[in-house]
């Protein structure tokens, strides 16, 4: 359902001449995981988040042979000052990426069933092919793994070739589990691996509130746990709608980045806004656009992140109208459609969420750095944010950086913006970002159908 925008943008051109901070990020409605290709106008408004420095707009640089739609004209991002960007590659529907021991990038491409190899030069190679939907990709020493749509595998990976797979669990549930009848809304599949060589797999829902997830075989909407040297996976975090951010922290910590349920109801017994009598029930779209936040939590075994019977909400006047906001250490609300009198679970005992984006913001690709980048941005993590597919007008995709302190996360700020225009309409949206072995930040970009290369000043 479209839900409209609260609130003020922040044009670019103010931006620029103030250096002022734009709004913290308030979100948009979690996108498809697949989608055909838009073209828009160039940014002429800012990201609604803060950086640490001011944000720039620069002209992307487009090598030659690279220029086809949307970036053969010139496409302008935010980025900090200072910074540049580049198309490093082409790769159509690219999705999630790492970077292996010898220092090439690969890059997931779920729709077409394929791992693709980048060196430092630019050159393509396919990697893997004929895969389900391959889209999470870890390494831990020379092992590759790759999660697909219903299985995760390892790889012995060397001279830039991935060889003998060896299962690391099998039969994740995806569209053609005859039990859901082709009924499946998160197939892609995220992987992790942990200091001590446990595998982290999520497994998205079925749908938006399908509460019979909770307690399905195999498991939904969880995060799931291999232990060390294999074994039968375990349910590791629980009440995850579609955790497609996964990745460890600087401290060992496992963290998810998920995507929130939509159409939430209102759950309070009370007018909300110009409304006359009780609002509870109601799908309120205002009131939509900016609930559930999107949570960025760490997880320890056993936590449950509430879907879809609790319901994150960073509001600091939960239930009014305009009411401001606080994304950390955010608290639930009972869902009033599937938890009325708080009996399926009790939303004021679960662990309040660490860190969050505004509701509906669609999260992706998850990384940390760790000494990789300059200044405020050498420990902390990068987040890609798809931006939303049904709200109008649309949240805008961007980059996200959350500085790490004190073994959490700080405040969302934008180190990659200018995707979409005022209008709403998009030449790009980010998948991931990962830092690599040249300090520079390396984003896919599933709309464009590219991979930038986003250089620190001095670099």
């Amino acid at each position: 359902m479209p839900v409209r925008r609260v609130g003020v943008l922040v044009t670019a051109v103010a931006l620029l001449v103030s250096a002022c901070e734009a709004g913290r990020a308030t979100g948009s409605a979690a996108a498809p995981e697949t989608g055909a290709p838009e073209t828009g106008a160039p940014e002429t408004t800012a990201p609604e988040t803060t950086a640490p420095v001011p944000l720039t707009a620069v002209t992307v640089t487009v090598p030659a042979g690279m220029a086809a739609a949307p970036l053969d004209v010139a496409r302008q991002a935010l980025v900090p000052r200072g910074w540049t960007m580049s198309v490093f590659a082409r790769i159509p529907a690219a999705r999630l990426e790492v970077w292996t021991p010898d220092d090439a990038l690969l890059v997931s491409v779920p729709r077409d069933g394929r791992v693709v190899r980048v060196t430092r030069d630019g050159r393509q190679s396919v990697l893997l092919d004929g895969l389900n939907q391959p889209h999470g990709l870890a390494f831990s020493g020379s092992t590759l793994y790759v999660a697909q749509s219903d299985r995760v595998d390892a790889y012995a990976y060397a001279a830039g070739a991935a060889r003998d797979p060896r299962p690391v669990v099998t039969g994740l549930p995806d569209a053609r589990s005859p039990e859901l009848g082709g009924r499946y809304a998160h197939a892609l599949k995220s992987v992790a691996v942990g200091r001590d060589g446990s595998v982290y797999v999520s497994v998205g829902s079925t749908g938006n509130i399908s509460a019979e997830d909770r307690a399905a075989t195999p498991p939904r909407a969880s995060i799931l746990r291999v232990p060390p040297g294999g074994g039968r996976p375990e349910r590791f975090a629980v009440g995850v709608r579609n955790g497609t951010g996964l990745a460890v922290a600087p401290d060992g910590a496992v963290w998810t980045a998920v995507n929130n349920r939509d159409n939430v109801q209102y759950p309070f017994d009370r007018p909300y806004g110009d409304d006359s009598g009780s609002s509870k029930g109601k799908v309120i779209e205002e009131y939509v656009r900016d609930h559930p936040v999107e949570p960025l939590a760490r997880l320890t075994p056993g936590r449950d992140l509430g879907w879809p019977y609790c319901n994150p909400d960073a509001d600091t006047d939960p239930g009014t109208a305009g009411s401001g906001k606080d994304f950390s250490d955010v608290p639930f609300t009972a869902d009033v459609q599937t938890n009325p009198d708080g009996g399926k679970l009790d939303c004021a005992a679960l662990p309040r969420i660490e860190q969050s984006l505004g509701g509906h913001s669609a999260p992706l690709g998850l990384s940390f750095v760790d000494g990789g980048l300059p200044g405020e941005y050498a420990r902390g993590a990068l987040l890609g944010v798809h931006g939303s597919w049904n709200a109008s007008p649309p949240r805008a995709p961007e980059v996200s950086f959350f500085p790490w302190q004190d073994g959490s996360l700080g405040d969302q700020q934008t180190l990659v913006g200018g995707f979409q225009a005022a209008d709403g309409s998009r030449w790009g949206r980010p998948v991931a970002a990962v830092a690599g072995p040249d300090g520079a930040v390396y984003v896919t970009d599933d709309q464009a159908g590219a991979v930038y290369r986003l250089v620190p000043p001095g670099r």
